[in-house]
């Protein structure tokens, strides 16, 4: 008999009643170190004075009124994101996934309007995840999430990852974007490179496709920088995000550069919840923190120590772990054993992580870890690596 709550997630055995930093803590007061931050999510860790502070405050005045009328929250977001990125303009939605469909029907809209409206199927790369929505799953280029949902919608075309040769051979007349993470997430935690990147960019132009990165996972600081493709210097011209921008609370955006996102005009793209005041006025608030000055340089500083004490732990039980993997705290280490398996054990010892492909378990801690919550991390790691090669249960 099915239950009331639809069983479509396999739920571990832990409740997390209340969190505080890096730290979750389960109904029965058990603290975990939190190192999947709601996968790549609380990038502020657990209930962080200064979103609370906003969240409340905005709570007793106005939670939601539509996008009928104006929300000065959202204004205020888009120029400061506009400031700091290579995008023009930004629209508002409630998470990842919304984002990518905005951003595909950008590219969509962008040639049917400039007279190409034989121009629709976009270019993405196999092992990609863009979310679940029909459209996302056929774009992400994995059997496992469109099994069961055929037939397929109908406009992607898929190549391997950090392959320029194989992209440059998928473009046909039709072709009209391509989609890509610069740093794949759910895949394994696999970096595209500066070369990738610079390639794509000028495919992009040569050919007069729009180029859209997927930065959910890797943006909003988590690598160093506000947005991973910064570090390789190259711009896309629409780019989702989600994930951290909202430090816990949902929201998405779809940012643009002019030419792309002057398609999207009154009753051609919205959203009910989207944007609202709620969601505003703590994303504001996470970007006021990230905007800090010397934040991300701490967040590089931290990370760069994190992965040296992973390298050595690494070395250490090759039995174990294979490599690390990543940039910044977006970081994974490919296992030799199971990953559900240590994952399962990482938790038996009070710390959380999440899985990827291949074989990986993802590091995800929120960006205000410390040196302590390294030391604690490793420990557990290498007290796991331990346990695992004893064979202890």
């Amino acid at each position: 008999m099915i239950p009331a709550l639809m069983p479509n997630y396999n739920r571990c055995d832990v409740a997390l009643e209340r969190g505080e930093g890096a730290y979750a803590f389960a109904a029965d007061g058990t603290r975990y170190l939190d190192f999947m931050a709601g996968i790549a999510v609380n990038c502020l860790g657990h209930a962080h004075p200064h979103l609370v502070a906003a969240l409340k405050a905005q709570a007793e005045k106005i939670w939601h009124c539509s996008n009928i009328f104006p929300i000065p929250g959202q204004e205020r977001m888009a120029e400061r994101l506009v400031a700091a990125t290579f995008a023009d303009t930004a629209m508002f939605c409630n998470s990842g996934v919304e984002a990518i469909e905005c951003g595909l029907k950008m590219i969509r809209k962008y040639h049917d309007e400039n007279g190409n409206p034989n121009r629709y199927r976009i270019i993405c790369t196999l092992n990609s995840f863009h979310g679940r929505t029909l459209a996302a799953i056929s774009a992400g280029g994995q059997d496992k999430l469109t099994d069961g949902f055929g037939p397929d919608v109908e406009g992607f075309d898929h190549v391997a990852f950090n392959n320029l040769n194989e992209l440059r051979a998928a473009i046909t007349e039709d072709t009209a974007g391509i989609l890509v993470e610069p740093l794949q997430g759910e895949g394994g935690i696999t970096p595209a490179t500066a070369d990738y990147l610079r390639g794509l960019r000028a495919v992009a132009d040569e050919f007069g496709l729009l180029l859209m990165y997927d930065e959910i996972q890797c943006g909003m600081g988590r690598t160093g920088t506000l947005f991973f493709h910064e570090q390789l210097g190259v711009a896309p011209d629409i780019m989702a995000v989600a994930k951290g921008i909202g430090g816990g609370f949902p929201i998405g955006a779809c940012l643009a550069v002019e030419r792309a996102g002057e398609v999207i005009t009154p009753g051609s793209h919205g959203t009910t919840y989207g944007g609202n005041p709620l969601a505003m006025a703590v994303a504001n608030a996470v970007l006021d923190i990230i905007l800090e000055p010397g934040f991300l340089d701490r967040v590089r500083d931290v990370s760069d120590r994190l992965r040296a004490a992973l390298e050595s732990l690494t070395a250490a039980h090759p039995a174990v772990f294979a490599e690390v993997r990543g940039v910044g705290l977006m970081l994974g280490i490919k296992c030799v054993a199971p990953n559900t398996d240590i994952i399962a054990r990482l938790r038996a010892n009070k710390m959380l992580t999440v899985g990827a492909g291949e074989n990986v378990v993802r590091l995800l801690p929120p960006l205000i870890i410390e040196q302590s919550h390294i030391d604690e991390a490793v420990a557990i790691l290498d007290q796991t690596a331990t346990e695992i090669e004893a064979g202890n249960d």
